[in-house]
C-alpha cells in the first residue's frame, strides 16, 4: 500500500519546512498551491515534492492535489502543522487493518503554544473530535482513495470543505488516531484566543444553519 501526502499552500514559507520535515517518509507528497508568490514552490521542491497549481482555495486545492496523486491512500494536511515522531508507524497499522478501508481517521489536535489557553482549546477540539465527530482540516484526514471517491471527494467551497467533507464520512467512519497534529498558534496569538475561536464557533454554527460557505468567508476575514 502507498501513501501520498497532499499539502493546500499559499504563501506558506514561513511554516512549509518544518511542516515537510516531520513528514518523510511518505511513498509520494504533493503540494496543491493556490498562486503563492513567496518561497513556497521552492521549498517544496527542496524536499522533492510535486507540485500541483491550482485556483486558491482549500477545497479547490485539495481537490486538485488528491486529482493527482497516485497512492492508494491519501492523507491530506495543512502547511502548518507538522506530525509527530512515530506517525508513520501509526499510519502504518490502521493502513492495515481491513476496516480501514471504508473509513477515515484524523490525529489528535495540539498547538505549539505552552498556554493555558493552548491546553483548554485542544480540550475543546478534543471533545468536539470525539462528541460530534467533527475534526477540521488542522487535524488531518487519512483516507483510502477507492473511498475518498466514492464520497465525491473534497468539493470547491471556498470555507468548510472539511467540515462538509466529514459530514459526508459519517460519525461511525470516523477514527481520531493516538498520535498529534501539532499546528501554529500564530493566528490565536495575533487574533486573540477568545476572538478566534468565537470567530470559528460562529461560522460553524451558521454553516449548520444553512449560511453558504462565500457568506461565511466574509466573516472569516
Amino acid at each position: 500500500m502507498t501513501l501520498s501526502i497532499v499539502i493546500p499552500t499559499l504563501n506558506a514559507a514561513a511554516t512549509l519546512s518544518a511542516t515537510l520535515a516531520s513528514i518523510e517518509g511518505a511513498d509520494e507528497l504533493l503540494i496543491a498551491d493556490g498562486g503563492s508568490i513567496d518561497a513556497t514552490r521552492d521549498i517544496a521542491g527542496g524536499f522533492g515534492a510535486k507540485i500541483v497549481m491550482s485556483s486558491s482555495g482549500r477545497g479547490h486545492q485539495l481537490a486538485a492535489g488528491a486529482e493527482q496523486a497516485n497512492g492508494d491512500w491519501l492523507l491530506f494536511l495543512h502547511a502548518d502543522t507538522t506530525l509527530e515522531q512515530g506517525w508513520k508507524s501509526v499510519v502504518e497499522e490502521y493502513i492495515a487493518d481491513p476496516a480501514s478501508r471504508s473509513r477515515a481517521a484524523a490525529f489528535r489536535f495540539a498547538l505549539d503554544d505552552s498556554s493555558a489557553e493552548a491546553r483548554r482549546l485542544e480540550r475543546i477540539v478534543a471533545w468536539r473530535s470525539a462528541i460530534l465527530a467533527l475534526p477540521y482540516g488542522d487535524q488531518g484526514l487519512l483516507i483510502k482513495r477507492d473511498f475518498y471517491r466514492s464520497l465525491g471527494g473534497f468539493r470547491a467551497l471556498p470555507l468548510m470543505e472539511d467540515v462538509d467533507f466529514v459530514r459526508r464520512i459519517g460519525r461511525r467512519r470516523l477514527v481520531i488516531l493516538p498520535i498529534s497534529a501539532r499546528t501554529s498558534a500564530a493566528r490565536w496569538r495575533a487574533e486573540g484566543w477568545v476572538k478566534r475561536s468565537v470567530r470559528n464557533m460562529t461560522c460553524l454554527s451558521l454553516y449548520f444553519l444553512g449560511v453558504s460557505p462565500r457568506m461565511l468567508l466574509r466573516l472569516y476575514d
